[in-house]
């Protein structure tokens, strides 16, 4: 038994051993074989203030702390806010970048670059060089510079697709100016979709990241950069345990327009689209939420010459799934403009597939949900508490439309529905068909078609904005 007993507590000790060193890496070889291609990069702009230096500070105007440096902090050029006429300042900022070629092409980010007047990268072995900005893309925050050398360090370049949620991975960069500081942490989520930001999966992470370490390169364990470090969560300017990473090949897809003609094309399909809830895809008929809902097609433009219409569900961009809104305008900006597609669509209960000629913008546009606001109303004339009215032949001409109807009232829930008068229905979506309205009676008479409990779909216009508003009728009461 005392044998069983000193065999069970060896095994548990060499397996609680051998589960601690597989849980704290060894990050030194990866950092000594890929440090050298990390670099320093400082940039100077010469901006334009007058003599008491307010635009040495980078405070905006309105900020309390900006009259607090004018009234007390030492002026360059002589006395404590003095007054006078325009004059030159230096001003100076931090970032990092990563060597993608041996001849000097380097990647970081466009905010680290952008304006800068003179740009300085300096390397592990103390070599100072200037770069000059072969391309910036604002819209992704990558840029490419350059500098006149040979014989450079160059990363190694993973897949970010092959990442997993809850791998190590390390960064390498110059926080506050403190060059080739090595911070690491964990991949915490994939795909991540930014406030006025589409374009970019952002890889998030808890590795440390903080001013200076923009534009430096996020490695995996394999020593391979699968990200460019160019954002972070932070409430007070510094690390708070979320950071965000561009991932590599949508770098690299970047770096090679701007290598090649400086700038960056996309491709556009022309649609106003948002995200599939699960009560749009009950109405549309989807067996589950996926895809981006079309609530609006630009005249003229490329998915409306195709025949993709308003009501439709886009699921598949040239065989590529669409599994959330978010999905799409990355797909489409990744084609070049001209190229014909094949665009899958859910429209009436079925798929068919649309082919479609991409045109070229910047962005694809989407709809934001309307406000949370509303009128009671006392007499809507339907059992959905909606109090609707036909439009004049002025009004349709004056909003360019056929059809649609005025919403005048609002009852009850309706409010928190996003519904509010002044807004005009353009169709209703019921059982997976789209119907466009154009009279208070045809409305009615869909609505008394419909099971008593039954959700609805209806497209929303309000000024120059469509959006899918999904409502129920309010539960019925039963008397005791």
């Amino acid at each position: 038994m005392k044998k069983l007993l000193a065999a069970f507590l060896f095994f548990s000790v060499s397996f609680v051993a051998q589960a601690q060193t597989r849980g704290l890496p060894d990050f030194t070889e990866l950092v000594e074989k890929q440090g050298a291609a990390v670099v320093n990069i400082s940039t100077t702009q010469i901006v334009r203030g007058n003599a008491r230096g307010a635009q040495v500070f980078p405070f905006d105007d309105d900020d309390p702390m900006a009259d607090l440096f004018r009234r007390f902090m030492p002026n360059p050029h002589g006395g404590l806010g003095s007054p006078g006429g325009a004059r030159e300042f230096e001003s100076r900022s931090l970032g990092s970048g990563f060597i993608v070629s041996a001849d000097g092409y380097i990647l970081t980010n466009a905010h680290v670059v952008d304006s800068a007047d003179e740009i300085a990268v300096k390397l592990t072995d103390k070599r100072e060089f200037k770069a000059r900005v072969i391309g910036a893309d604002k819209r992704t925050d990558v840029a490419l510079i350059k500098i006149d050398a040979g014989g450079l360090p160059v990363v190694r370049l993973g897949d970010p697709s092959a990442l997993r949620v809850g791998e190590w991975v390390v960064a390498i960069g110059s926080p506050f100016g403190f060059e080739n500081s090595v911070t690491a942490g964990i991949v915490s989520a994939k795909g991540r979709s930014l406030p006025q930001e589409n374009l970019v999966p952002f890889i998030q992470t808890d590795v440390a990241i903080n001013p200076g370490n923009s534009g430096g390169p996020l490695f995996n364990m394999k020593g391979e950069v699968v990200g460019i470090n160019s954002q972070i969560y932070s409430r007070s300017g510094g690390f708070m345990g979320i950071s965000f990473a561009i991932p590599i090949d949508v770098a690299m897809d970047v770096q090679a327009q701007l290598k090649s003609t400086g700038k960056v094309s996309r491709g556009r399909l022309g649609v106003v689209i948002q995200e599939v809830s699960k009560d749009l895809a009950d109405s549309f008929g989807l067996s589950k939420a996926q895809g981006a809902a079309v609530s609006a097609v630009e005249k003229g433009g490329p998915a409306d010459k195709a025949g993709i219409e308003a009501g439709d569900v886009i699921l598949k961009f040239e065989g590529r799934p669409v599994i959330s809104s978010g999905d799409l305008p990355r797909v489409v900006g990744s084609v070049k403009p001209g190229t014909r597609v094949t665009v899958q669509v859910w429209r009436k209960g079925a798929a068919r597939d649309i082919a479609v000629t991409v045109g070229e913008t910047a962005e694809e546009k989407v709809a934001v949900r309307p406000g949370r606001k509303g009128a009671q109303a006392d007499s809507p004339n339907n059992r959905y508490g909606l109090g609707v009215s036909e439009l004049t032949p002025e009004q349709r001409r004056e909003l360019k439309i056929g059809g649609g109807l005025l919403v005048e009232e609002v009852r009850g829930n309706l409010a928190r529905a996003d519904l509010r008068p002044g807004d005009i229905l353009l169709a209703i979506i019921a059982r997976g068909v789209t119907t466009e309205l154009k009279t208070v009676d045809q409305f009615n008479k869909l609505l008394g078609q419909l099971e008593r409990n039954a959700g609805i779909t209806l497209l929303v216009r309000r000024g120059e904005l469509q959006t899918f508003v999904t409502i129920k009728p309010p539960a019925e009461r039963k008397n005791d």
